[in-house]
């Protein structure tokens, strides 16, 4: 291990969200403990395993303890790619990054329940091996053990990126799934999930259009918001839940969407409108009930992307402000990655990682794993 004096060095940080769209990978310089991205890039998921791991995912796959075994190992490589491929695009020599800060892959996330967990994929002592970099994984499981939700584990980091004293602030991601990080003037910090979204947008658009996302927006453009429709997805129970709570694709997935009989009457263009809106309401109703000091909302995330979608964000949150965190030089693709390479400092440093405000849980909790790498050939 090394010593102190190089925790203000260089970090690299790697996600697959919810969407699974892309590994996305951040090189990231602390000085005096604020990230600094060096370089980044989002590597894509070669399609049969994406096919794989959203099987998995939304509980479509058979239960194969070797295949999830092979496929722990598989995006493990996919994962230690997409670190090699960042630090060969930023001519940075491996021995120069202290550690990598790796989320995984979830493919389930059950933070209730008597026996509640979480379950992320990509074995880090593969990532470690191929990198010849020490990795901190499993960030997650800690915090569940002390009552947590183990999400969401961005708050700390927005806060201190984008926090402002004396400013009431919510800072919204669009992943596969939406949460929010609410900080208030008075520096307090709480956030939960809100529900799906781009999840359920990308496997809709995915069935009927042959397509991994809805660019821009388009295909729901072209569609009619069914109020039906509408009602009965926002009557389901999480939405009513108090925080904590977090949720993933393994409950918001088309089977949720399918258990609803009037979803065979409607064109294909009106549900995808109507998803498009289940987002926007449901992330809406969170930030006025739980945020109704909120002057504005800043997103990230690739729903930032859907023009549609961020314009009737825009149109249900009057009278307040809505923008991206590029207009704050935060960089909306790329704040997760760079977050768990915050988290592997974190960790190496000994330094809490959860705010139990956010998660429920007892108390501050180090999280993650330490993998480390060969010292020799």
């Amino acid at each position: 291990m090394s010593s102190s004096s190089d925790f203000a060095s260089l970090y690299l940080g790697l996600i697959s969200g919810t969407s699974v769209d892309s590994i996305d990978a951040t090189l990231i310089r602390f000085d005096d403990g604020r990230p600094e991205m060096q370089a980044s890039l989002s590597y894509p998921w070669p399609n049969p395993i994406r096919q794989q791991i959203l099987a998995l995912a939304q509980g479509e796959a058979a239960f194969d303890l070797d295949a999830f075994g092979r496929l722990d190992v598989e995006i493990a490589h996919r994962f230690a790619d997409a670190a090699l491929k960042v630090l060969e695009q930023s001519r940075t020599p491996a021995h120069t990054v202290r550690a990598i800060g790796s989320h995984g892959q979830t493919v389930r996330h059950r933070p209730t329940g008597k026996h509640p967990f979480t379950l992320q994929l990509g074995d880090p002592s593969v990532i470690a091996e191929r990198c010849r970099i020490d990795v901190v994984a499993d960030f997650r499981r800690a915090d569940l053990a002390a009552g947590g939700q183990g999400a969401p584990l961005l708050p700390a980091l927005h806060a201190m990126l984008l926090g402002q004293q004396g400013y009431g602030r919510v800072i919204l991601n669009l992943g596969g799934i939406a949460n929010i990080t609410v900080l208030t003037p008075d520096g307090g910090i709480s956030g939960f999930d809100t529900g799906p979204a781009n999840g359920l947008l990308d496997a809709w658009c995915l069935r009927h259009h042959g397509k991994p996302f809805d660019q821009n927006g388009d295909f729901a453009a072209t569609g009619k918001i069914n109020s039906r429709l509408l009602d009965a997805l926002l009557s389901d129970e999480y939405f009513a839940l108090p925080p904590p709570k977090s949720t993933g694709r393994e409950y918001f997935h088309l089977h949720w969407l399918s258990s609803h009989p009037m979803l065979d009457q409607l064109k294909p263009a009106d549900v995808q409108a109507t998803l498009l809106e289940l987002t926007a309401r449901s992330v809406c109703d969170a930030i006025t009930q739980h945020a109704p000091e909120t002057r504005d909302v800043l997103v990230c995330g690739g729903g930032v992307h859907n023009s549609i979608l961020m314009q009737r964000l825009r149109e249900l949150l009057v009278p307040r402000m809505l923008c991206s965190t590029a207009d704050y030089g935060i960089d909306p693709d790329f704040l997760e990655a760079t977050a768990f390479a915050w988290l592997a400092r974190q960790r190496l440093l000994g330094l809490p990682g959860n705010l139990p405000a956010v998660t429920g849980a007892r108390g501050p909790r180090v999280l993650g794993a330490i993998y480390l790498a060969p010292d020799t050939d």
